[in-house]
């Protein structure tokens, strides 16, 4: 897992390994700076004392300078290697953020259903997060303090090794108490990222659906739904962070009691009580050692806090990075599409490979290049998962989807993708103006290009009769438009992609009988080599089509004109005299 997220590294590998030599430099001259101490003190100690009539300024003046370099040395690496650290934690998250971004952009949509849109975004954004502050951390503090501590231990056993046990006790009782505490909170991490998953979920849920809501008065349910949501969040973010308090108080404990017994043990070995023999201004050291170990410590302590609390944030990171397409690719894919027939040849279908149930059974269907192709069916009868097949959103779990004579499984998925326009069931736009949401379907698109598949797609109409027309902006996922004329600018946009098939899932639910039949004769008149699929639930906007497909619990039930199915199909005659009684019979 570490050796996966650590390839997001990359140009900010030079800055993660000069950090670490800096902070080595740090370290290592507060040690001596200390040890420098100990001349001036003894200088000082022995005139005291009346072993010597005066200071020797010169040996007060030597180590003073050194000590002085030495603070100035450490000072400009601890800056530098805090600027560069926190450049490459920065960019070691941007990377990250990049490389997951780019891998979800491969996934089929069996892959998708595997996470919550909630879960995702929380892996992209507070994930990441807790992974940068953990990286920070370890290049500066987990490389800083070990040498403090080791640095430390061997000046203290160079002026008495005795002392040196007592810091080696205290550093493995300590030890014990943060693996303890590392050990309890990790599951309560783990658990608390699930709990950010289902309140981002709230979230999205209720900023999505705002409007029905509001329409409904059940703002005090949604009130209640974040009330718990974040109550989760808050039980076990409590409980991990009840644990890790124990650090800190611990370390201070240690701390004080070391300290206590170095200046007993020391003052008795300066009078004589016990053996030994020890200087104040060694002892003075030896304090000032302890700290520096003690510290150290708690740098790792910390460390290890941020380490914990990435844990279960780099695990899921992992997971998406190591998430592989469900869609394999050929060695030698074929970037041509020779025309727009459609073959479907034993098709069975499953969502996922664990499903009981197939979704489509036994589907043998021929569509020619060019035909106008009806496809209609009672709801979960498979309509969409049918026509999913063929842009290859999802791959056959039986038999074989052939477009233009080739399995799509053969192609390049960019170009079978290019040659098929998709207007979905459910239309999504995006922020900007009309123009840049129908240059998705061409982005070289002229002006009058665009303009004429607006046209073609009844779009014009309304469009300029807005502010600024074509340049009207649509607002976050269009909400300046009404559903029809989101509808129709969905089919401009597929229209200005040319495709050889294109289309509809129950795209024209929205618009009016007369917009609808305007809409299929501009197909007819402007795209007369286009395959047109269209998905629908009126009768009326397939009865024109050159074949109709009566779909019913993944099966074909029955295939042919609008006549010859009202005289040969108990499903289609059925749900055309039911939209049509009370109407022209």
């Amino acid at each position: 897992m570490i050796k996966k997220l650590l390839k997001s590294v990359r140009e900010y590998k030079k800055d993660s390994i000069i950090v670490p030599v800096l902070m080595a430099v740090e370290a290592i001259m507060e040690i001596v700076i200390p040890f420098l101490m100990t001349f001036i003190v003894g200088e000082l100690q022995m005139v005291a004392e009346n072993k010597k009539t005066e200071v020797d300024m010169g040996v007060i003046g030597i180590a003073a300078s050194l000590m002085i370099v030495c603070a100035v040395i450490a000072l400009i690496a601890g800056s530098l290697g805090a600027k560069l650290a926190a450049k490459a934690s920065c960019g070691f998250a941007h990377n990250l953020r990049e490389d997951m971004y780019n891998n979800l952009q491969s996934f089929s949509f069996e892959n998708i259903d595997n996470y919550s849109t909630a879960s995702l975004i929380t892996r992209i954004t507070t994930d990441v997060t807790n992974v940068q502050n953990a990286y920070q951390m370890a290049i500066r503090m987990l490389v800083r303090a070990p040498i403090l501590f080791i640095a430390s231990i061997i000046m203290t056993i160079v002026i008495e090794p005795i002392m040196a046990l007592i810091f080696a006790g205290a550093a493995i009782i300590l030890g014990v108490v943060v693996a303890f505490c590392m050990f309890r909170v990790i599951p309560y991490f783990r658990t608390m990222f699930k709990k950010y998953d289902a309140l981002n979920a709230v979230v999205q849920e209720d900023l999505t659906a705002i409007r029905v809501v509001k329409s409904y008065v059940r703002e005090d349910r949604e009130i209640s739904k974040m009330k718990k949501a974040t109550g989760d969040v808050y039980t076990y973010s409590v409980k991990a962070e009840r644990i890790l308090t124990i650090m800190m108080p611990s370390v201070m404990l240690v701390m004080f009691i070391v300290n206590i017994i170095i200046l007993t043990m020391g003052s008795n070995m300066y009078v004589g009580n016990i053996a030994g023999n020890i200087q104040p201004s060694e002892l003075q050291t030896l304090i000032q050692y302890s700290a520096q170990i003690l510290s150290g410590v708690m740098m790792v302590a910390m460390c290890l806090n941020f380490i914990a609390l990435s844990r279960g944030s780099a695990e899921r990171i992992a997971e998406v990075l190591d998430e592989k397409t469900t869609l394999p690719r050929a060695k030698e894919q074929i970037t041509e599409v020779k025309d727009g027939s459609v073959d479907f040849e034993g098709v069975e279908f499953r969502y996922s490979q664990k499903a009981d149930v197939a979704v489509l059974k036994n589907i043998d269907l021929h569509i020619a290049s060019g035909e106008t192709i009806g496809i209609i069916g009672a709801t979960g009868s498979g309509k969409s998962s049918l026509v999913s097949l063929i842009p290859r959103l999802y791959d056959v779990s039986k038999g074989s989807v052939k477009v233009g004579g080739v399995d799509v499984r053969k192609y390049n998925l960019d170009a079978l993708r290019n040659t098929v326009a998709m207007v979905l069931q459910k239309n999504v736009l995006f922020s900007g103006t009309i123009a840049e949401n129908l240059r998705w379907g061409d982005e070289n698109a002229t002006d009058e290009q665009v303009r004429e598949a607006a046209v073609q797609a009844c779009a014009d109409e309304f469009i300029q009769n807005l502010p600024g027309k074509y340049d009207y902006d649509l607002g976050q996922g269009g909400v300046n438009v009404s559903s029809g004329q989101k509808q129709r600018l969905c089919i401009a946009r597929a229209l200005l992609k040319h495709p050889k098939i294109i289309i509809f899932d129950d795209s024209t639910s929205a618009v009016d009988t007369k917009t609808d039949a305007t809409i299929r004769e501009n197909l007819r008149k402007y795209a007369p080599e286009t395959t047109k699929i269209i998905i629908a639930q009126r009768v009326a906007s397939v009865q024109d089509a050159d074949k109709i497909i009566v779909l019913d619990e993944g099966r074909i039930s029955g295939i042919g004109t609008h006549e010859e199915l009202l005289e040969s199909n108990e499903i289609y005659r059925e749900v055309f005299q039911s939209q049509v009684k009370g109407g022209e019979e």
